[in-house]
């Protein structure tokens, strides 16, 4: 079974340590969870150096695949949870999902 449409992709970037919280505050706004994935990275609020060498500072990234339905309840959680819109504490956007496939308890749930 496909999903057409229905689903977006939350993707969010925080510090290290506070992907538990994304993923916490996704669950209460109805999510099932998430995928955290490590990286480096910096943006305009944390370009450091040492010894002349810049330092990316640890980043995770949490994927939450979310009906689209939800999608403004779970990035106003998630804005809550980790105050995304100050300087320096990440970033979140949305992408649209065109297919999905192997989530057939959440498709059928539609």
């Amino acid at each position: 079974m496909e999903a057409n449409n229905e689903f977006d992709l939350i993707v969010t970037i925080v510090n290290r340590g506070y992907s538990s919280d994304v993923i916490d505050a996704s669950k209460k706004a109805g999510a099932e969870g998430g995928t955290i994935i490590s990286g480096r990275g910096s943006g305009i609020h944390e370009t450091k150096k040492l010894f002349g060498i810049s330092i990316e500072p640890e980043k995770e990234i949490v994927l939450t695949l979310i009906d689209n339905k939800k999608t403004e309840k779970v990035l106003k959680e998630i804005s809550d949870a980790v105050d995304i819109n100050k300087p320096g504490k990440g970033i979140a956007f949305v992408l649209d999902v065109k297919k999905i496939i192997g989530i057939c308890h959440l498709l059928n749930n539609l």
